[in-house]
């Protein structure tokens, strides 16, 4: 069994923003990480004394990332820059997650085509689903994403 690449290899993001904390398993259709609501998340507030719910779109974007660059460390590549385009029927059930809180944060890809994909998202606490979601994103190729960068007509 060959190991699995570190969280931090896979994202194309820096602290403070990588909200996730570990990266459980990953394959060719799914993705499973956890994070733990804490007072050093970038998000956390005090006078919820936990992280807001809205924050679990970004949660399972991330891990979506994750997946993406899981996909690039394949073929030896960097983590490559995406967008979250939308997500669509974000229902969360909690509206904070509380200091200490343990999320299981899973994404499987629906379908994949020319770098757009769709993946159904949630968010799990002690085995219950407490969120979900279905996340629309796009990873340009990195000549498009260059274009996107210089502001030249596609």
């Amino acid at each position: 069994m060959s190991s699995q690449p570190k969280l931090h290899e896979l994202l194309p993001h820096k602290a403070p923003m990588i909200l996730l904390d570990t990266l459980i398993d990953v394959g060719d259709l799914h993705v499973h990480c956890q994070a733990t609501s804490s007072e050093s998340s970038l998000f956390f507030d005090k006078s919820i004394n936990g992280i807001p719910g809205w924050v679990g779109i970004e949660l399972m974007a991330q891990s979506v990332a994750a997946w993406s660059g899981y996909q690039a460390s394949k073929e030896n590549k960097a983590p490559p820059i995406g967008f979250l385009l939308g997500s669509r029927r974000y229902k969360c059930d909690a509206p904070s997650f509380p200091r200490g809180t343990l999320l299981d944060v899973r994404a499987n890809r629906v379908m994949e085509s020319n770098g757009m994909a769709v993946f159904a998202c949630t968010i799990e606490q002690g085995g219950k689903e407490i969120a979900s979601a279905q996340l629309n994103a796009y990873v340009p190729s990195e000549e498009k994403l260059q274009q996107m960068l210089k502001g030249t007509p596609q």
